[in-house]
């Protein structure tokens, strides 16, 4: 598939059908909200939250499964993506300080919003809204940039991510502050994931690393998102000189008026 001269794999494309269909999610609850306050409205559209709660809890069920639509990066826990290499121990060397940030700095963030909603700064709706907002970050990080492998994980891409599948559990981490069903429900498939991963981890370390795990070589990627990433910065990297030349070239003719 190509999209303006820019060639992505299958899984990129599911990615960005999530990251528009996020969005508008997003962008209605915005709106449904922005209608509450202005009409001194006490609940959100049924219908709203009902699409929010079936969409991320079908998307949380199907990654219990082995699936070819879904990536690498989460996939590798499971034995059917897991090819042995020659190598017989894991080269890699895992810095545990490193996932620690991770942890260290979601819980200061999200510390900080609890502080803002129990002190009456922010309303019980704009819990929802930071998760949805949560979730269209999600995929940013996933297609254009990730600030946890650029500054903390130093992770080569997605697929040798050590959290990939703790996205669900922190995109609802504000609901730890809003009991409910919709929310405790969502939040509860999360840690499950969650746990599963991590439980996954320390039994099977070798299908998480690239030098144990062929599926995990670039070789072996189908998902060629690192190559995506690099095609986009060629791309902005074009737009950006173009335009500094059309201004140049405007700037250029105002002077020789002059």
């Amino acid at each position: 598939m190509r999209i303006k001269g820019i060639s992505i794999s299958r899984i990129s494309a599911i990615h960005y059908f999530k990251l528009i269909f996020r969005s508008i999610l997003f962008l209605t609850a915005i709106t449904n909200f922005i209608f509450i306050k202005l009409h001194a409205l006490e609940k959100w559209a049924p219908v709203i939250l009902g699409i929010i709660w079936i969409d991320f809890a079908l998307e949380m069920v199907l990654r219990f499964f082995p699936s070819k639509y879904e990536s690498m990066g989460c996939q590798k826990q499971f034995k059917k993506n897991y090819t042995p290499t020659e190598c017989e121990s894991i080269t890699e060397e895992h810095q545990w300080w490193r996932t620690l940030s991770v942890i260290a700095f979601w819980a200061a963030l999200n510390g900080g919003i609890a502080i803002l909603y129990y002190t009456g700064i922010i309303e019980k709706e704009v819990l929802i809204l930071i998760a949805l907002f949560y979730s269209v970050c999600d995929m940013i990080c996933i297609l254009f940039f990730c600030p946890f492998q650029s500054w903390m994980l130093k992770n080569k891409c997605c697929a040798a991510c050590r959290i990939y599948n703790w996205d669900y559990a922190m995109m609802f981490t504000p609901f730890l502050f809003l009991p409910s069903f919709f929310t405790y429900s969502l939040l509860a498939m999360s840690i499950i994931l969650l746990v599963r991963w991590e439980i996954t981890y320390r039994l099977h370390p070798k299908r998480f690393y690239a030098s144990t795990n062929e599926c995990l070589s670039c070789k072996s990627c189908p998902e060629k998102l690192c190559g995506h990433k690099k095609q986009l910065k060629r791309l902005w990297k074009n737009e950006y000189e173009r335009i500094k030349r059309l201004k140049d070239k405007v700037i250029s003719k105002k002077q020789d008026r002059i």
